[in-house]
């Protein structure tokens, strides 16, 4: 054999060898026209709507009835200012993950991991919980201790409401709410958001969207609930019960009294520890005097920011397969009920301690028990400013109101303790 020969034999399969990526580039065919828009038309939030009302109706029309859901929601909270720097972000969210094809919520999405991250380990309700501590002023409660047991009588709308739960899947078709269930739908009646975010986050992760509009929803429309009920448990002259001027309380006690708190519950409700010890870790960054920077960052910026992943963390789960069903009727039905029964709760334990006491309570306060704040006082104020405009009833119903921010607390501790 030659060399030319050689030569031809040894370079033969070089010549036709090419690199994988030329071959596959020679393989590549753009799609045509017709391809094209077929791909784009596949990718478009209709198309998403179309296929998802195929597989089941809580598919694409449960996405547009959220969306509206999400639109009412904003109107509610734009228009009408209800809870307005929750049911934005929570409405934003439920229109954000009702977006077919988008991912939000899903792994992946930035709202799946601001739902897994923050709700789910319950560490955004904690920090709101801290928040609230470093805007809460004791003093009122100090000034008059027993207005404590108003804001202890208020929570029995969250028990009698975990009898309702029960009740509900016993005789209601298509509602089926386990023991847990019905611990996290009970504390809807405290009246206290994050404390219904945090029990239902570790309780019953599936009916967090549901519990936590409700929870909103009933505290944003608390002048509306309240009033008639406050009507119908009291007198005219009940009303116009003038109470005695609050004492000073010393900047000492205001300190001493979050430490005493977070002993009783370390020693007797440890479960509680996490609310009840931010709440007065809070408490006590606004009453010692001595971080002032820290306590106004709390009750500001890191609440504030703290509130817009929260909202929209919540929101996340109002999907139309998990917001549209029996049960959430049946949770909204029993958030009214908790609600209503917390506040005549603390309106018929006021009236039965001016039974035995020659100092008078106004009823009115007892219904500040439930833990709105401070919404729920306001509304005793101008339920007593209509009988006696002279009556200044604010910083009385102060008292209960803060006591049933504790109270919502200790009873999601107690309910931790028997079901998690």
């Amino acid at each position: 054999m030659s060399l030319f020969t050689t030569a031809a034999v040894y370079s033969a399969p070089q010549s036709s060898t090419q690199p994988v990526e030329v071959q596959q580039e020679k393989q590549l065919k753009l799609p045509g026209f017709p391809e094209l828009i077929a791909n784009i038309a596949n990718s478009t939030g209709i198309k998403g709507f179309i296929d998802g009302n195929k597989e089941s109706w809580t598919g694409g029309l449960g996405r547009i009835l959220m969306i509206i859901v999400g639109f009412l929601l904003l109107y509610l909270g734009i228009a009408k200012k209800f809870e307005p720097l929750l049911l934005v972000t929570i409405a934003f969210g439920c229109i954000l993950s009702n977006i077919p094809l988008a991912g939000i919520s899903e792994p992946g999405g930035i709202i799946y991991y601001i739902y897994d991250i923050g709700i789910k380990t319950g560490i955004f309700p904690l920090i709101i919980f801290m928040g609230v501590g470093a805007l809460t002023d004791f003093g009122p409660l100090l000034a008059n201790p027993k207005t404590i047991l108003l804001g202890g009588a208020a929570q029995f709308g969250i028990f009698s409401t975990l009898v309702g739960a029960l009740a509900l899947t016993q005789f209601v078709p298509g509602i089926d709410f386990s023991f847990k269930d019905a611990a996290s739908i009970g504390i809807i009646g405290g009246a206290d958001g994050p404390t219904a975010i945090y029990l239902s986050s570790q309780l019953s992760p599936r009916l967090l969207g549901a519990i936590s509009i409700a929870a909103y929803s009933y505290m944003a429309l608390v002048p509306i609930i309240q009033p008639p009920i406050m009507r119908l448990l009291t007198t005219s002259e009940e009303r116009k019960i003038r109470m005695t001027q609050l004492r000073p309380v010393g900047k000492t006690e205001k300190i001493i009294f979050p430490l005493i708190a977070l002993t009783l519950c370390a020693l007797l409700l440890p479960s509680a520890a996490p609310l009840i010890g931010f709440f007065m870790f809070g408490n006590l960054m606004r009453e010692c005097g001595v971080v002032e920077r820290l306590s106004d960052t709390t009750r500001n910026a890191l609440i504030n920011i703290t509130t817009i992943f929260l909202g929209l963390g919540v929101g996340s789960q109002l999907l139309a397969d998990k917001f549209l069903n029996v049960e959430t009727l049946g949770i909204l039905f029993l958030g009214i009920i908790a609600f209503s029964i917390g506040t005549a709760s603390g309106i018929l334990m006021a009236k039965l301690m001016n039974v035995f006491s020659s100092t008078k309570v106004n009823p009115l306060i007892g219904s500040a028990g439930v833990s709105a704040v401070p919404m729920a006082a306001r509304v005793s104020q101008d339920m007593g400013a209509k009988e006696d405009p002279q009556n200044v009833l604010l910083m009385h119903a102060m008292g209960p109101n803060v006591a049933g921010v504790v109270g919502s607390a200790v009873a999601a501790g107690m309910l931790l303790a028997v079901f998690q």
